[in-house]
């Protein structure tokens, strides 16, 4: 898009006068054939917004892989009473994680149940954040369960 230069077009259309010559439109390297930076600023300004959208789409991928949230349904094949431990087997994968439920909001049927109910049940949902290096009284872990849920009509063992 090209923007109106006034003072372009009086010179240009005084052809009567010998003394006015036709001026060629300003070119500095930079903008273009547009010498105002009309279309240059536009340009700019969607550089600048894509570039802060890649930042944003950037930003929450970090995210995501440093907190490593997962949630899903797992095997619950072990639970220590004392550490509140519990061991777990993703149901596809077979992976298994050893986790700290010691500050997991445990729900049965949406209600708040205890720890000690986690023994009856053989699949729990649970949202689990993997953690590196992360060790408690000891044993390394492979991260810590922040949410269990529990459905009745699951199997118990």
């Amino acid at each position: 898009m090209r923007c109106f230069d006034y003072e372009h077009w009086v010179m240009t259309s005084r052809q009567s006068e010998p003394s006015l010559e036709r001026r060629a439109p300003i070119n500095d390297g930079i903008t273009g054939s547009d010498h105002c930076g009309c279309a240059s600023v536009a340009k700019g300004q969607r550089m600048n917004e894509s570039k802060l959208v890649f930042a944003i789409l950037l930003f929450f991928a970090m995210c995501s892989v440093i907190l490593a949230v997962e949630s899903g349904t797992y095997r619950l094949l072990s639970v220590s009473d004392t550490e509140k431990l519990i061991l777990v087997s993703q149901i596809p994968s077979k992976t298994k994680y050893l986790l700290d439920a010691s500050s997991a909001k445990i729900t049965l049927n949406g209600k708040p149940a205890e720890f000690k109910e986690l023994k009856s049940f053989s699949i729990i949902q649970v949202k689990v954040e993997l953690k590196k290096k992360l060790s408690k009284n000891g044993i390394g872990l492979d991260g810590s369960a922040s949410e269990i849920k529990i459905s009745s009509t699951e199997k118990a063992k």
